[in-house]
């Protein structure tokens, strides 16, 4: 696995950084920040992540794949090279429909 620090400065395929693992919800931390944090996620089908809220905006950018997105109980299904903002201090989950991978920005300023 290519470390983050060695990411700087090279191109590379988003999608490559993870490799899906069954029945499995994995992450790797791209950058982080005080201000910000930058994660891939590699999530397998049916897996997901229950409701919560954050005191932030976070943005999903789907790299592969397909989720569901619920954001104040609203379903939305995003999918790969879509892109959806959960506004701050709403209740999200997310969900695989099929198994998807997604980045996740947060900024926290």
């Amino acid at each position: 696995m290519v470390k983050a620090a060695n990411l700087i400065g090279k191109a590379m395929e988003l999608a490559s950084l993870l490799v899906y693992q069954a029945d499995s919800v994995i992450s790797r931390e791209i950058v982080k920040k005080a201000t910000r944090t930058v994660t891939f996620f590699a999530f397998d089908k049916g897996q997901g992540l229950s409701e919560h809220t954050a005191p932030f905006d976070a943005l999903v950018y789907i790299a592969d794949g397909s989720a569901e997105i619920r954001i104040a109980g609203k379903p939305n299904i995003v999918k790969k090279g879509e892109m959806i903002i959960m506004p701050a201090n709403k209740p999200h989950a997310l969900k695989a429909i099929h198994k998807f991978k997604m980045l996740l920005i947060m900024i926290r300023a």
